[in-house]
């Protein structure tokens, strides 16, 4: 497998990509069940829960957003910030970037396991570390661009997929990396109401591995590593 992603890092990059995608399903999914109907990835849909919200008498919640859009915006600058100046393709600067994200979230996963109920206060605590999580995680996401997958969102995806169709303006399109990630965003959503039913560290901690596995299969199979690699010797 190893092989092949060296071979064919536009392809890999995309795998990596739509497992990302999933596990954000799961993080939203614990976000807004868990942690008071925050989203700590999909800021398209926290920015409209804050409107409503602020508008009063609606139920929803405002402080839970504002923390998970500060945290968002902190994460997102930062992995801009370390990624300053790198080459348009996996470096180690995004090793280290989706490395420290898997590390935040399973961090994150550590109390809410061993608290049956978290108040108020450890909610927040959680929300902001997602937040940045999912923040830093997009930056690097984009600053690799594979097309049609931010990793957090897939409304221009969604978008594309319709426009293009041959019920839009018709011709080719990359309807099968559009549907996965719609398809994936859903299923890892689903995945995490189902774990949330266990407990609510429990969707964290798969969403944690995930995105573990994926940071080292993109550092050990970073195309710079080619010339080191005797292939044209097996």
């Amino acid at each position: 497998m190893l092989d092949r992603m060296r071979r064919n890092p536009a392809s890999s990059h995309l795998g990596l990509m739509l497992a990302l995608t999933f596990s954000t399903g799961i993080i939203d999914a614990v976000g807004y069940l868990g942690l008071d109907r925050v989203f700590t990835g999909n800021m398209t849909g926290n920015v409209v829960i804050l409107g409503m919200g602020l508008a009063g008498d609606t139920g929803l919640p405002v402080v839970g957003p504002l923390i998970a859009l500060a945290g968002f915006m902190g994460g997102a600058a930062a992995g801009g910030r370390v990624l300053r100046g790198a080459a348009d393709e996996w470096t180690p600067r995004h090793s280290v970037l989706f490395g420290a994200v898997g590390l935040v979230i399973a961090l994150s996963a550590v109390p809410a396991s061993v608290v049956d109920e978290p108040g108020e206060a450890l909610q927040y605590a959680i929300t902001l570390a997602l937040g940045a999580a999912m923040g830093c995680q997009a930056a690097a996401a984009r600053h690799i661009a594979v097309k049609d997958v931010t990793t957090v969102v897939v409304t221009s995806t969604i978008t594309g997929l319709a426009s293009d169709s041959v019920l839009g303006k018709g011709g080719g399109q990359p309807w099968k990396r559009r549907a996965g990630a719609i398809v994936l965003i859903g299923l890892g959503a689903l995945v995490g109401a189902l774990l949330l039913k266990l407990h609510i560290g429990a969707g964290m901690a798969l969403s944690a591995v995930i995105t573990l596995v994926v940071a080292w299969l993109g550092h050990v199979s970073h195309p710079s590593r080619l010339a080191r690699l005797p292939y044209d010797q097996d």
